[in-house]
């Protein structure tokens, strides 16, 4: 007998990418900035006072709110927080969907989207990226959904479409349009326009990648007011914590820092896919802090197991289209040579 609705009795959960537990193990399987924070956030969290834990935080986050505005040129009214992105889609899925209507969102990408729209009941509608990845916005649009998901830059391809073409979207939907930026602190433009301009145009955003705080579990949305507002109603109480927001604040506001650790990962990023190129590795032209690489002989697979035995953590995925192919984080200069030097020499073998 099972005690669960049908729906989460027959799906598959979502399965996270490995965490190890040796800090020794060289990790670029998980998309982590692998510089530190800004030493502001440091700061902020040594500064935490034994009151602010008594105390419940501010339930909407506004320290942030108002940080974050000042940043990006809206108001407070645009802003919501959520423990990680992850939290802002569960709200907009709960918030946009539901059992009779259409969730939508190209693929492949961020498997998320679909677990969480089962968990909902939701009609899960994928349309397919063309051979390159263009966005294909006459599929997305017959779709009819209630809510659109596009990752911009997009994970596991890395690719990236122009703002210009994503408008194009919002402005031909009828529903809600929620663009995952995620990564587009590595991208050369990103769709605040589109939020600030677009009733139906939410972006979402993460401090985990760009400014190196994964582990603190903290994520945020803009979009028009009346969109912020009933997100608001489906959040939990107190969705994030004081150390969150005191840490994501000072993040934020520190840009200098963020300006210079977006720009080595970058340049990394150029270096690391010329010399997986070297090696017959073909990457897809990335515009996040990743690289897809298509895998000849040895396999995908076999590369994974094989740099797993040598203590290098890279994401294989076993699904159709990404299983011949291996997603490799961008890391330090040091980390990126311990692999390149790995590949080299299993590839010549």
């Amino acid at each position: 007998m099972s005690y669960f609705r049908p729906n989460i009795e027959a799906m598959e959960g979502y399965t996270p990418g490995e965490q190890p537990e040796d800090p020794s193990v060289i990790k670029l399987n998980t998309n982590e900035n692998p510089y530190p924070p800004s030493p502001a956030v440091m700061k902020a969290v040594a500064g935490v006072q034994a009151e602010q834990l008594r105390r419940y935080p501010h339930p909407q986050g506004n320290l942030f709110r108002d940080a974050a505005a000042k940043i990006f040129g809206v108001k407070r009214e645009n802003i919501i927080c959520g423990n990680g992105m992850d939290d802002i889609l569960n709200m907009t899925v709960r918030a946009f969907s539901g059992p009779e209507a259409a969730l939508v969102y190209p693929v492949p990408t961020y498997t998320l989207y679909g677990v969480l729209a089962t968990i909902e009941a939701s009609i899960v509608k994928e349309v397919p990226f063309p051979p390159d990845f263009s966005l294909p916005i006459e599929g997305l649009v017959n779709a009819r959904g209630r809510v659109t998901y596009l990752a911009n830059p997009n994970s596991p391809t890395g690719t990236f479409v122009p703002a210009e073409q994503i408008g194009k979207l919002a402005d031909a939907l009828e529903g809600v349009l929620c663009i995952d930026e995620a990564y587009v602190d590595f991208a050369r433009e990103n769709c605040l326009e589109l939020a600030r301009t677009r009733p139906n145009v939410l972006v979402m955003r993460t401090l985990s990648k760009g400014y190196s705080l994964a582990g603190l579990r903290f994520g945020f949305a803009i979009g028009h007011e009346n969109l912020i507002r009933g997100l608001m109603k489906v959040k939990d109480s107190y969705n994030v914590d004081a150390i969150a927001i005191a840490a994501a604040t000072a993040a934020i506001q520190d840009q200098a820092y963020f300006e210079q650790t977006r720009q080595k990962v970058i340049s990394e990023r150029k270096r690391l896919s010329a010399a997986l190129d070297r090696l017959g590795l073909r990457c897809l032209p990335s515009e996040s802090n990743f690289l897809l690489a298509a895998c000849g002989q040895p396999t995908a697979r076999e590369l994974y197991a094989s740099l797993k035995a040598r203590r290098i953590l890279v994401r294989y995925f076993d699904y159709p289209g990404l299983n011949d192919k291996l997603r490799i984080t961008v890391g330090t200069p040091e980390q990126n040579d311990a692999l390149v030097a790995a590949l080299t020499d299993l590839c010549r073998r």
